[in-house]
């Protein structure tokens, strides 16, 4: 195969960008972003609260409960 043939099967690169250009693009993706109101942001950030606090309080009822039945079988 010859390099012409090589060359017009592939597609060529992209240009290469400026790595600055990388910040205008954050940007803007971040103004299409859908940003909660004070009022979701809150109640969301309750509710992570509580969904944290009981699995807390599953998980450290659990280990109590292991903590008791290993010191019981003698460990």
């Amino acid at each position: 195969m010859t390099t012409q043939a090589k060359k017009a099967g592939t597609k060529s690169a992209p240009a290469k960008k400026s790595r600055f250009s990388f910040f205008p693009e954050v940007i803007a993706e971040l103004r299409k972003a859908h940003w909660p109101t004070r009022q979701e942001a809150l109640r969301l950030s309750l509710l992570v609260l509580v969904v944290c606090a009981i699995v807390g309080a599953i998980l450290g009822a659990l280990d109590w409960v292991f903590t008791q039945l290993f010191l019981l079988l003698g460990g």
